[in-house]
């Protein structure tokens, strides 16, 4: 077998130095900034972002390892169906932008948590929906990225994956710890467009190696490794991976699942996730963060051509390898007995690009690695510092907060390093399915949630608590019935029960969606209704926008906009009510322009989910 090249030329190895120099300086830089010491800086930017890199902090905060690696994968192994997950951003995006950020700021919040707090004017919904995001962080989006980033650089330098990982983890942690956010938006921005650089060199080689769409749709249904398993039928490709609308019974991702799952399922990710909503609630104002959201949603256009072609692509010029299904073959070929579709878009990059652009596509994987790594350590600090650490100490001034914001990164630097050995041990064959999975077990109720404290004035805390807390009851259910019963491999008899074999994950997604809609009405209207002055700037219909404005009252409603209940003295210093509406505040042109764009990006996505069917 003739080994995968590596980065072992100069040229390589000089590209990724003068890569990690780059993000270093931009990280240093954003140091510079005035008022860098305050809590409204370091975890909310200063509010004082634009749109450009409101967006490319979007997108490179979503974009990480594990879409270079498990979405080219999915690609290798079974199509182009799982891109509907990126396509669907679109709109959710927009959603983001227009329906649930200016809830968000005219609640005055800087974290999800906080804003159910707000809403419904207790601490339970907070603490739990805290502790649960920090749960989710560590052991899916940290573990994932890890894995995924330290699959590429064993395969690209044969280093020792222990001691490469903890080093990207320092590096990151340094410039999160230091810069806070304004410091991770101003470095995303900068390692967005070396991803979106290096991934369409590779795209563009790639088609010229495989000769173009026509070619690839041929050679990948030709791709059949040599060495088959038991059954004849293991290892060739699927007859409809150049389709996204797959058999809505039979197939690896029905139609009617796929569509809710990927639009309604992954609403709470791009709509309610500290994560994602923490850049927007960095922007200058709503138009800003408007536009910031349409180029995140033409961003996650790309992800088709930029990662699943290239990984279909790979399968297409290396069957043996990236379509091995011999577990004896797989063994050999990337170390996991499952299969080795992950090394698809790695194995591409080291195999087909010349030296130099070998090492920048190596300074693309790091973007990914790191861009997902310093996302995640700024918004947990976040959520750890203002819904956990402040309910332990509510008298905590400015210093302690930022203080215990920069050692909870140092802390789940160290608990990423522990989860190392716990991913490695695990089988990555479908890593791009087991994200969409589990986050659709334990993310899909929290999209009930907050629709409906958004849009429902009637909702209370009561319903919240306990509507979230049956939807994930049956998601864990559902999930560790999952886990005890693993898909059998290619030509094993099948033994899984028939509420796995016959109830895809998406649709039971979308079941769990039903009931905890139901279980929150059910339960809100077990008791009282929220007040009026409750509701005052926490939903839709409530915004302080809509509100008519009172100049006597400005700073008695400034009051109430900073703490539902609250002091003022034990909140952290956060916009006024006069900011709020300016924030909210936009031209009539921009607001029409954005509308547009809106709209365009739509019916763009529209088009590519017809054209592709």
């Amino acid at each position: 077998m003739e080994k995968t090249p590596g980065l072992d030329h100069w040229g390589d190895i000089t590209v990724v130095v003068i890569y990690f120099i780059m993000v270093l300086a931009v990280g240093l830089w954003s140091l510079c900034r005035p008022n860098r010491g305050s809590v409204k800086s370091y975890f909310l930017a200063g509010r004082d972002m634009k749109w450009f890199p409101v967006g490319a902090s979007l997108f490179s905060s979503n974009i990480g390892s594990e879409h270079f690696v498990g979405l080219a994968g999915t690609g290798a192994a079974s199509g182009i169906a799982m891109v509907m997950y990126e396509w669907m951003s679109m709109p959710l995006v927009i959603c983001l932008g227009w329906i649930f950020l200016p809830v968000y700021i005219s609640a005055g919040v800087y974290t999800m948590p906080e804003y159910m707090e707000k809403r419904f004017g207790g601490k339970k919904i907070r603490i739990y929906l805290s502790c649960l995001s920090l749960v989710l962080y560590i052991v899916t989006k940290l573990a994932v990225s890890i894995y995924a980033g330290a699959l590429f650089i064993k395969l690209a330098l044969d280093w020792n994956m222990y001691l490469s990982v903890v080093g990207l983890l320092l590096i990151t942690g340094v410039y999160t710890i230091l810069g806070g956010l304004a410091a991770v938006i101003y470095t995303d921005t900068l390692q967005t467009v070396v991803m979106t650089i290096g991934a369409i060199i590779l795209c563009i080689i790639g088609f010229d190696k495989i000769g173009g769409l026509n070619g690839l749709q041929y050679k990948y249904m030709e791709a059949v490794p040599s060495v088959r398993a038991n059954n004849t039928t293991c290892g060739a490709p699927r007859s409809d991976a150049f389709h996204i609308f797959r058999d809505p019974v039979n197939s690896d991702n029905p139609w009617p699942g796929l569509l809710i799952q990927s639009s309604l399922g992954c609403l709470w990710y791009w709509c309610c996730d500290q994560v994602i909503v923490q850049r927007t609630l960095a922007a200058k104002n709503l138009s800003h963060a408007k536009a910031g959201s349409i180029v995140a949603g033409y961003l996650k256009l790309l992800p088709l051509f930029l990662m699943i072609f290239p990984g279909m692509i790979s399968r297409a010029l290396y069957a043996d390898a990236i379509a091995c299904v011999d577990p004896v073959e797989c063994e050999k070929y990337c170390e996991n007995s499952v299969g080795c579709s992950n090394i698809a878009y790695p194995k591409l990059v080291l195999e087909l690009l010349p030296v130099g652009l070998r090492g920048l596509l190596m300074a693309v994987m790091l973007s990914a690695i790191m861009s997902s790594l310093t996302s995640i350590f700024n918004s947990a600090s976040t959520l750890f510092t203002m819904d956990l650490w402040r309910r332990i100490r509510p008298g905590a001034l400015e210093r302690e907060l930022l203080i215990v914001g920069r050692l909870c990164v140092v802390f789940l630097c160290g608990v990423s390093i522990l989860w190392i050995p716990l991913v490695k041990s695990s089988q990555g064959g479908q890593l791009f399915n087991y994200i969409q999975a589990v986050q659709g077990y334990l993310g899909t109720p929290v999209t009930a949630l907050f629709l409906m404290a958004v849009f429902w004035k009637r909702m209370n805390e009561n319903g919240a608590f306990w509507g979230i807390a049956v939807g994930h009851i049956c998601g864990i259910i559902r999930m560790a019935v999952d886990f005890s019963y693993p898909a059998p491999d290619c030509g094993e008899e099948e033994t899984r029960p028939s509420v796995l074999l016959n109830v895809h994950y998406t649709y039971f997604g979308s079941l769990i969606l039903f009931i905890t809609t139901i279980s929150i009405v059910i339960f809100s209207f077990l008791d009282k209704p929220p007040s009026e002055k409750q509701l005052r700037g926490v939903t839709y219909w409530t915004r302080i926008d809509k509100l008519p404005v009172d100049e006597n009252k400005l700073e008695e409603e400034s009051m109430n906009t900073c703490s539902n209940g609250d002091t003022k003295g034990n909140d952290t210093p956060d916009i006024t009510l006069k900011q709020i509406r300016e924030f909210l505040y936009e031209q009539p042109k921009w607001m029409a322009f954005m509308n547009v764009n809106a709209a365009i990006g739509c019916v763009v996505m529209a088009f590519l989910a017809g054209f592709f069917h």
